[in-house]
């Protein structure tokens, strides 16, 4: 196995990574070693997509889920959780936001529905947004599993990205995150059908899951190169209280650091690995550090998803515990993130779709 000094030297000379490489610096613990880790995918992260962050605000336009995933805070077993779902005035209204404000993207996420009605709410949805747009504001959609004719008619309406998160690699560990109907195969059958419809595909994983290994986290960067993914939206495993989950990580605070770490060699890792996709520095990095999303960005990640939705549902979209920013308006929040990716020395690609290099590449 080779030692992080002769990784780094691989990399510079063009080398690429083992699956014994990306376990040596998915290990690392050193900061200075770390702080190596991060410039060069950084490094490579600027040669690949420059030092343009991409802005994709995300309408979470509902909370009300079919699955019952055993992390998720929205899942349906929690009757505590009050659920909505905004009138498409609201969304309308959302997306006209984005437009004005040059944003060059949003995305429209909600929980798992798969009903004839929710499916053609969205597509009359994408169609509405498009022509308030002029067809200039990108779409992506996160809605999880649908049917591959559902996810043609969204296609056709004008969606062209589409983010559905594997979660976890391994077959094993996807069964002890998920109750039995909850099928591994189908989500991979899902981002099968999205390839082959011509969507921008993305996927990733939670970091830092119990049960989980780095050879689970190695392997799943693998999967990300295997399946040709576009884009990858992951982040930190972070507790929601009443979720099944979360009594296996009974004392969560003591171990936020080790999964802020992991996170980011977990991106700088990707970086280096996949060179040219579009990777997100996640809301939940923030969670874990307040800094935490310029963290991301400074490991090689290129793209920041501002929370567009209307304040009064944004505390009945909370995934996991202590989500940001739950009080901030759109405005507020594009003025904070605006300084943020000034003080690290990057610049916003407003009025820009953003799209995925490695997809331009393959078209």
């Amino acid at each position: 196995m080779n030692t992080f000094a002769e990784i780094l030297k691989s990399i510079d000379g063009g080398g690429t990574l083992t699956s014994d490489d990306l376990k040596v610096l998915l290990s690392l613990t050193n900061k200075t070693q770390m702080q190596d880790l991060f410039e060069k995918a950084y490094e490579i992260k600027t040669d690949n997509v420059g030092k343009v962050v991409y802005f994709r605000g995300i309408i979470e336009l509902s909370n009300i889920c079919e699955k019952d995933c055993y992390y998720c805070g929205i899942r349906k077993s929690n009757k505590s959780q009050e659920r909505y779902m905004m009138e498409e005035e609201e969304i309308l209204k959302a997306s006209e936001w984005a437009f004005q404000n040059n944003y060059g993207s949003i995305v429209l996420q909600s929980g798992e529905v798969t009903s004839r009605t929710f499916t053609s709410f969205i597509e009359k949805l994408i169609k509405k947004i498009r022509k308030l747009s002029d067809g200039k504001l990108g779409i992506t959609l996160s809605l999880g599993e649908q049917t591959k004719d559902t996810y043609r008619r969204w296609l056709q309406a004008g969606a062209h990205r589409y983010l559905l998160r594997i979660e976890s690699s391994n077959e094993k560990l996807y069964r002890k995150l998920h109750p039995g109907d909850h099928v591994y195969s189908v989500r991979l059958k899902c981002l099968e059908y999205l390839k082959k419809l011509g969507y921008q595909v993305g996927t990733g994983v939670m970091i830092g899951l119990p049960f989980q290994t780095i050879d689970d986290l190695v392997n799943d960067i693998l999967f990300f190169k295997k399946i040709d993914a576009d884009m990858i939206g992951m982040g930190p495993y972070v507790v929601h209280k009443e979720t099944p989950l979360a009594d296996s990580l009974p004392d969560f605070d003591s171990i936020k650091n080790y999964q802020l770490n992991l996170s980011l060699k977990m991106i700088a890792a990707t970086r280096i690995y996949l060179k040219d996709v579009n990777i997100a520095s996640t809301t939940a990095l923030q969670s874990l550090n307040p800094t935490g999303r310029e963290m991301g960005l400074l490991a090689g990640a290129n793209i920041i998803m501002p929370n567009i939705t209307e304040t009064k549902y944004r505390a009945s979209y909370q995934l996991y515990d202590n989500k940001p920013c739950l009080d901030e308006n759109s405005s507020m929040c594009r003025s904070c993130l605006e300084k943020r990716i000034s003080s690290i020395g990057e610049t916003i690609g407003y009025g820009e779709w953003g799209d995925s290099r490695h997809f331009k590449k393959k078209k």
